[in-house]
């Protein structure tokens, strides 16, 4: 479900999540509303998985509409590495 190289965006609560899912389905953006990977910790349960080539079109969107993920990871191998946090 999860392949290498997409990003899973965390939220907060299932409203945010729900709410970003409308926002990039109605912008016809190719995102998939998933269950959230066990091992990230994920408050309502559910997270959207998107790919690299439609990143900076999901992202400008949330980021417009206030509602930035909580938490951003990418998938690599079987890790997933979280983004925005310096190394």
């Amino acid at each position: 479900m999860i392949k290498d190289g997409d990003f899973i965006a965390i939220f907060n609560s299932i409203h945010r999540v729900m709410e970003a899912e409308r926002l990039l389905k109605d912008q016809g953006l190719k995102i998939l509303l998933i269950p959230a990977p066990r091992t990230l910790a994920a408050d309502c349960g559910l997270a959207i998985r998107y790919a690299e080539d439609v990143r900076p079109k999901v992202e400008a969107v949330l980021s417009g509409a206030g509602l930035l993920p909580r938490d951003l990871y990418r998938k690599n191998g079987d890790n997933f590495e979280k983004l925005g946090e310096e190394q």
